[in-house]
């Protein structure tokens, strides 16, 4: 039990540290830019629910200890909360477009290096991969509200979509069943990151800006599709076994 009680207060002591490394970013967004209520405040919510949310899931998981790609994963989660506070802050005035979109940028560039740490260093967990894939998910979340500033409300199909697959989920318990590997999967979903971040970065003219988010909404509309698409044949086939062994047992018991 002693031992326990170590394990997590030393996992409790690292997730303070992630909140504290994002006030700190807060602070020097603050006196670099100056940033305003919204900002702080949508900063603030951000640090204090991320190490709310990540603590309480460190307990009940019991891991020995946090982890070098968990530590790289709350790097870039202390990374969206910057970019978190910046959209909030572009509500009241206008962006810092360059800082946005370097912030987004090393985000994105690792992305891919928390789960390689996992796989050298043999620490891959379950809470590991879904801490990562929350990162992800709400790191596009913010970029299509800020993109949909520019391109209109239809953009934040994008950031709400896993959501709303997530939310049906809880109300069709078979979307919920695990989904074979698939590459093309993850390669569209890292796209939507990119796309969201070329089209918020003023770099493309208007026309390829909008071509660029209609793609991503349109690749990522088919991946979803495709998912549903599975679930749907797997759990007519799991009721369809379900039925076979049933009927089996039922006419032994007849015999």
């Amino acid at each position: 039990m002693a031992l326990n009680n170590a394990y997590d207060t030393r996992l409790q002591q690292e997730t303070a540290v992630g909140a504290g490394v994002q006030l700190l970013l807060l602070a020097l967004l603050g006196s670099a830019i100056g940033l305003g209520p919204a900002g702080w405040l949508t900063g603030l919510v951000f640090a204090f629910a991320t190490w709310a949310v990540l603590s309480r899931a460190l307990h009940r998981s019991r891991l020995a200890s946090f982890g070098p790609a968990n530590r790289v994963t709350l790097g870039r989660a202390t990374l969206v909360g910057g970019v978190t506070a910046l959209v909030a802050d572009s509500f009241e005035s206008a962006p810092p477009v360059t800082l946005l979109v370097a912030l987004t940028a090393v985000a994105l560039l690792l992305d891919g290096v928390d789960g390689k740490v996992a796989r050298r260093t043999g620490t891959s967990t379950a809470l590991g991969a879904r801490f990562d894939m929350e990162v992800d998910a709400f790191l596009i979340l913010v970029l299509s509200v800020y993109v949909s500033m520019s391109l209109g409300p239809w953009v934040l199909l994008i950031g709400t979509m896993r959501y709303a697959f997530v939310a049906a989920s809880r109300l069709a318990p078979w979307l919920a069943a695990p989904l074979p590997p698939s590459f093309a999967r993850k390669t569209v979903a890292a796209l939507q990151g990119i796309a969201l971040l070329l089209a918020g970065s003023t770099l493309l003219p208007p026309t390829l800006t909008l071509t660029v988010t209609l793609t991503a909404l349109t690749t990522l509309t088919w991946s979803f599709g495709r998912d549903v698409h599975w679930l749907v044949r797997n759990s007519r086939t799991l009721a369809s076994d379900a039925g076979t062994t049933e009927a089996g047992v039922l006419e032994l018991a007849a015999g």
